[in-house]
């Protein structure tokens, strides 16, 4: 019997093509895409891109002043369950964030890494408050902070510029916060 090599590889080509053309099209349709529509129709997101790994789900957000954080990765593993099935969710928020906000969470940094080291996250609150109320100059921003079983949250605002600072619960091994 003798093969022949055009139908071979013709064969294997339409193979690979329509195996991987058809992992991609259920990946994109059918995971990536209702994702994207839910994290779309969350009040306060701009923008998002997603990105589905292994191990991980990674949400890029474009997130407008006064988005609550926590009610956001809440409502993203409720609804997204079946396209998040057991991966780790990960969130970068792009930051528009100013001068005054960078200068008060210089500021709050300190007191901050204190409270999520002694695990005395009540603190948090009251030290951000603390600091809009000793430094005149800081009156316009606005300190929100949410907690849940993995992260806190800490929004700063001041009208049109944001910060979103998500800090891990689980302390790491020693170093700075990566998204600080």
């Amino acid at each position: 019997m003798k093969l022949r090599l055009v139908p071979v590889l013709l064969t294997s080509l339409l193979s690979a093509a329509l195996l991987f053309g058809g992992w991609y099209s259920y990946r994109q349709f059918a995971v990536q895409e209702p994702l994207q529509k839910i994290v779309s129709s969350y009040e306060g997101v701009n923008d998002s891109h997603i990105t589905i790994n292994r191990k991980e789900v990674t949400l890029k957000l474009d997130l407008a002043p006064g988005t609550k954080l926590r009610e956001l990765v809440q409502y993203v593993n409720t609804e997204g369950s079946s396209a998040i099935d057991g991966r780790t969710l990960k969130l970068d928020v792009n930051q528009h964030s100013s001068a005054l906000l960078d200068e008060y969470w210089d500021k709050a940094m300190f007191s901050v890494a204190e409270a999520m080291e002694s695990r005395k996250y009540t603190l948090i609150p009251a030290k951000l408050d603390g600091l809009i109320a000793e430094y005149s100059q800081y009156k316009d921003v606005t300190a929100t902070t949410e907690i849940d079983d993995s992260n806190v949250y800490v929004s700063l605002t001041n009208g049109k510029e944001s910060k979103f600072i998500i800090l891990p619960r689980v302390p790491g091994a020693i170093g700075v916060w990566n998204n600080a």
